[in-house]
């Protein structure tokens, strides 16, 4: 059957984000080991955040994983901005991942506000 968070939007989308910065981060750990590994982490943050909090019985439990998810997305914004400073992420690649974890953080908010509901 599956678990009913495996259903949400943003839970496939964050899990498809994660391992798309997985990717990235093979590219530019050379070097770079702790900022990939935070990124890395930051990303895979937030599955697992909407997952604990899914399993969550009360409102306000749930409510508090989704908003650690929410900041996890966050967390990554400023890791690729020096990633992109760096050089080793290019403008089109930097709008790309920004762009996701945006709209990530934005389905994430809606899913606190439904929680409040």
């Amino acid at each position: 059957m599956g678990f009913l968070f495996e259903k949400l939007e943003v839970y496939q989308r964050a899990v498809s984000w994660a391992e798309t910065i997985e990717t990235l981060c093979e590219t530019v750990a050379k070097g770079n080991y702790p900022l990939a590994n935070q990124l890395r982490r930051a990303a895979l943050s937030i599955s697992l955040n909407i997952a604990e909090g899914s399993g969550r019985w009360h409102p306000k439990d749930k409510k508090q994983f989704y908003l650690i998810a929410r900041g996890s997305a966050y967390e990554c914004v400023p890791i690729l901005d020096l990633l992109h400073r760096k050089k080793l992420i290019d403008d089109p690649v930097y709008e790309n991942f920004k762009n996701e974890v945006d709209v990530i953080a934005r389905m994430l908010t809606k899913l606190v506000q439904n929680v409040e509901k």
